[in-house]
């Protein structure tokens, strides 16, 4: 095989905040594998509160660069752990190739691939769009731009509420409701019976990550299901996330890519969770992998394209809610080459 990559640093329509902090620019590391005349592409979003940075995937490239490209690739499940291996300590540049291999396999194997995995003829869920933390107005502003069947809402700072009622007036699409791990539980049991009564579907980690014996406290309480994000990362998350949660935010970037993403939709679905996979602003190469998942999905948040101000690929469209790939086998978009 042959790597080449490439570094984007992509503006958001809006500053996008959330209760971590704010951002204006979305990096990410773009990937191009070449195998015997079949190329793949992947994406990985740097995203600080992982402290996984561009620089930091690229110098694992270049200092693992050889090892990479000599693997002969006849399984992208037997290279997603070969990757593993290589990379322990950064699934983010592991979720990148292990994305770009899934797509030469696809094309190799002359299928999109979700008809790959079983799911030909099955509907892909609607995404929803994401609404960040701002001034009502600039929130009210960004719904009414932006008319869309289901809305993702940023809270887990002072007055969310407040501002989530004023958005009710402008709307009467459901709100998925995002706290980013910003609530105690004393404002979790305060704020969810109003949020359901505001037409919210569901919470999307309420508490800290790691507060697990009140999650399940909460989880016995609430009239809303509750979504673990921040609480499950990899694979081993989805066990303790059975007891404190209703479902399961998957995303590609830090589970380590589409092999153990599919891993842990399967898990989920023993153990009776919803399964939500979910974005961290990636251009339409990443999401189209998520669209390729989807059929397997309850929730579908993919909707990175849409904030962003240009993008990676083409093909990957938006149609109220419902998004389409129409450029043919793998992840379904066309790149042009790096």
């Amino acid at each position: 095989m042959k790597l080449s990559y490439k570094i984007i640093n992509t503006p958001f329509h809006y500053p996008f905040t959330i209760s971590k902090g704010t951002k204006t620019h979305q990096p990410a590391l773009l990937v191009e594998l070449e195998y015997f005349g079949f190329y793949g592409y992947g994406e990985a979003p740097a995203i600080s509160y992982y402290d996984i940075t561009v620089e930091k995937m690229v110098a694992d490239i270049e200092l693992k660069k050889r090892f990479i490209e000599q693997f002969a690739l006849t399984d992208p499940e037997r290279y997603w752990h070969y990757l593993h291996h290589l990379f322990p300590k950064n699934p983010f540049l592991v979720s990148a190739l292990d994305m770009a291999a899934w797509d030469i396999f696809g094309k190799m194997k002359r299928k999109p691939l979700h008809e790959l995995w079983g799911n030909a003829g099955k509907e892909f869920p609607v995404t929803d769009y994401t609404i960040g933390i701002d001034s009502v107005e600039i929130m009210t502003k960004k719904i009414l731009e932006n008319p869309w069947p289901i809305y993702k809402i940023k809270a887990g700072d002072e007055g969310d509420v407040e501002r989530i009622a004023a958005l009710r007036k402008v709307t009467d699409a459901p709100f998925r409701i995002d706290a980013n791990a910003g609530w105690t539980l004393e404002q979790a049991l305060e704020k969810i019976p109003v949020l359901k009564e505001l037409g919210a579907e569901l919470i999307e980690q309420p508490l800290a990550k790691d507060n697990w014996e009140e999650m399940v406290q909460l989880k016995a309480a609430s009239t809303l299901p509750l979504i673990a994000d921040e609480s499950c990362v990899a694979e081993s998350d989805v066990e303790k996330c059975a007891s404190c949660f209703d479902g399961i935010n998957i995303k590609l970037t830090k589970c380590g890519g589409i092999t153990p993403a599919r891993r842990m939709i399967s898990e989920a679905k023993k153990r009776n969770l919803k399964v939500m996979l979910g974005c961290m602003n990636e251009t339409s190469i990443g999401s189209a992998a998520l669209l390729q998942l989807s059929p397997d999905a309850d929730y579908l948040d993919a909707d990175g394209p849409l904030l962003l101000t240009e993008d990676s690929a083409t093909g990957l469209e938006y149609n109220n809610g419902f998004m389409t790939v129409g450029m043919g086998n793998g992840l379904g978009v066309k790149v042009e080459r790096f």
